[in-house]
C-alpha cells in the first residue's frame, strides 16, 4: 500500500514527476521552541498555494508526540487507500521530518520546513523524497501548504444507519433522491437501493470507508470485476442523530463548488 506520506504528490492534481512551486516569499519562520509542541494533535490539508484543496485530494495528519505520527489520505489517482498508516518523527529547529516505509525496499521521506503554527493553522513548505534500495527515484517540493487544526474526529459517531440526501443545488456523486447506508465498526458499510416501498442491500462486493477526523472516505464495487468508485466527503457535525456532510468539488472547467448532504440516523429494531 502506498504511505500516506505521498499525500504531498497527489494534493496538487499532477504526476508525481511535476513539481509545486510557488513564487511567493516564505513567512518568517516560527521560533523553534514552538514546534514539538504545538504540532501535537491532528491536522488536514486546507489550502495549497492560496488555493483552496478539494476534498477528495484532502490527507490528514495526527502528531501523537514529537517521535510518532499517523495520517490518513484516500486518493482515487494512485489507488491509495491509507487509514492511519504510521510514520517515525524527527523535530530539528525548524524541519519535522517523517519517515514510512512502503515495504523492505522502499522508504518515504519527508522533510517539512515548518514557517509558522498556531493552535488554528500550520504554513509549511513540504520536500518529499522516495528511495528504493536506498536509491532516491523520486524528489517533489512543496511551497506555501496551509494545514487547519482538526478538533473533531467522528470515526465513531457516524457507525451506525443513516438516512439523507443532498441538500446542495450540485453534486456529482448524488441524484437528490433518498439514500441509505450502514457504517461499521469494522470499517465496512452497506448501501440500501429503495426498490417501490422497501430498502434493500445491494450487496456489493467492495464496500469500505474510514473516518480521520472530520474526513469521510469511502469506496466500493459493485461486481468483483467493476471499476473501484470513490466518493469524499468532511463531516461538518453530528448531533442529536443528525449528521451534516461538505465537500469542495471540481469541475472539469477548474472551478469549483460546495456540496451538502444531510442524513438522519435511524433506529433499527
Amino acid at each position: 500500500m502506498i504511505n500516506w506520506v505521498l499525500a504531498a504528490t497527489l494534493i496538487c492534481g499532477a504526476s508525481v514527476f511535476t513539481s509545486c512551486s510557488s513564487n511567493d516569499d516564505n513567512p518568517a519562520p516560527a521560533p523553534k521552541s514552538d514546534i514539538a509542541e504545538k504540532i501535537i494533535g491532528k491536522w488536514m490539508v486546507e489550502e495549497l498555494d492560496g488555493q483552496p484543496c478539494p476534498t477528495n485530494l484532502k490527507a490528514v495528519i495526527t502528531f501523537l508526540s514529537p517521535t510518532k505520527a499517523y495520517g490518513s489520505l484516500s486518493d482515487f489517482y494512485s489507488d491509495s487507500w491509507n487509514n492511519h498508516a504510521s510514520a517515525d518523527v524527527v523535530i530539528d529547529g525548524n524541519n519535522v521530518t517523517l519517515t514510512a516505509s512502503e515495504n523492505e525496499h522502499t522508504k518515504h521521506i519527508t522533510v517539512a520546513e515548518i514557517h509558522s503554527i498556531t493552535d488554528k493553522d500550520m504554513l509549511l513548505k513540504s520536500d518529499w523524497k522516495v528511495y528504493t534500495d536506498d536509491k532516491m527515484v523520486i524528489n517533489e517540493v512543496y511551497d506555501n501548504e496551509r494545514y487547519i487544526r482538526i478538533y473533531n474526529d467522528f470515526e465513531k459517531g457516524i457507525i451506525g444507519t443513516w438516512e439523507g440526501k443532498v441538500t446542495s443545488a450540485e453534486d456529482e456523486h448524488t441524484d437528490g433522491e433518498l439514500h441509505r447506508w450502514e457504517y461499521k465498526a469494522d470499517g465496512t458499510y452497506v448501501y440500501y437501493n429503495k426498490v417501490g416501498d422497501e430498502w434493500v442491500n445491494n450487496n456489493d462486493a467492495l464496500a469500505e470507508y474510514f473516518v480521520d477526523g472530520i474526513l469521510l472516505c469511502t469506496r466500493w464495487k459493485k461486481t468483483a470485476d467493476s471499476e473501484e468508485l470513490r466518493e469524499w466527503w468532511e463531516i461538518e457535525s453530528i448531533k442529536d442523530g443528525v449528521m451534516k456532510w461538505t465537500a469542495l468539488r471540481l469541475r472539469e472547467d477548474g472551478t469549483t463548488y460546495t456540496a451538502t448532504f444531510q442524513m438522519t440516523k435511524l433506529r433499527i429494531q
